[in-house]
């Protein structure tokens, strides 16, 4: 392979109300959509280079999806990004300069119809700690897998920012319904 780079990202998604999904894509993403077929609609995103497919089937709609963004390369253009959401009334919630995922941040966040939540975000710079409103949200969901409870610290020996060069920490934390048999979290 001569180029390691991927010219464009794919995701699709199920949705239970392709018309919903479409309104509200069209809407937050600023256009229409590519194709539109029974069941189906695509968006085609140049910045980012994104292909998003939608297809229309209920019983696959997943309620345990983390979440999808957008980091976008200015303020200046996450305020724009914000105001056509608000003006949309997509805004779920904001957050300026919080510090999520060891990133400080400022950001802004929609659900589609189906919950599926966007992050539209800037970052300003890395942090060696996370939001304490973040570690009280990890600590109270017990039905929660994969993550660490906040009392518990991770070995510094475990932590790397060699590529895919990690060590698997055991949490001994219990997973729940949506994790397969042996504690791999789907």
């Amino acid at each position: 392979m001569d180029n390691a780079v991927f010219p464009r990202m794919h995701v699709s998604l199920y949705v239970s109300d392709l018309t919903a999904t479409v309104n509200f894509y069209t809407a937050f993403f600023g256009q229409p959509a590519a194709k539109i077929r029974r069941g189906y609609a695509k968006y085609v995103l140049d910045k980012p280079s994104l292909i998003i497919s939608f297809v229309e089937n209920p019983g696959r709609v997943a309620s345990n999806f983390g979440h999808l963004g957008f980091q976008v390369e200015t303020v200046e253009e996450l305020n724009q990004r914000l105001d056509v959401a608000r003006a949309a009334g997509l805004v779920q919630r904001e957050e300026v300069g919080t510090s999520c995922c060891y990133a400080k941040q400022d950001k802004f966040w929609v659900n589609d119809p189906d919950g599926v939540e966007w992050e539209v975000y800037y970052f300003h710079e890395d942090a060696e700690f996370n939001d304490p409103r973040y570690e009280a949200e990890y600590a109270q969901a017990s039905n929660q897998c994969c993550i660490a409870p906040a009392a518990q610290a991770v070995p510094a020996e475990a932590l790397t920012t060699a590529p895919m060069a990690f060590t698997l920490v055991d949490t001994g934390a219990e997973c729940g319904p949506s994790c397969s048999p042996g504690g791999v979290c789907c």
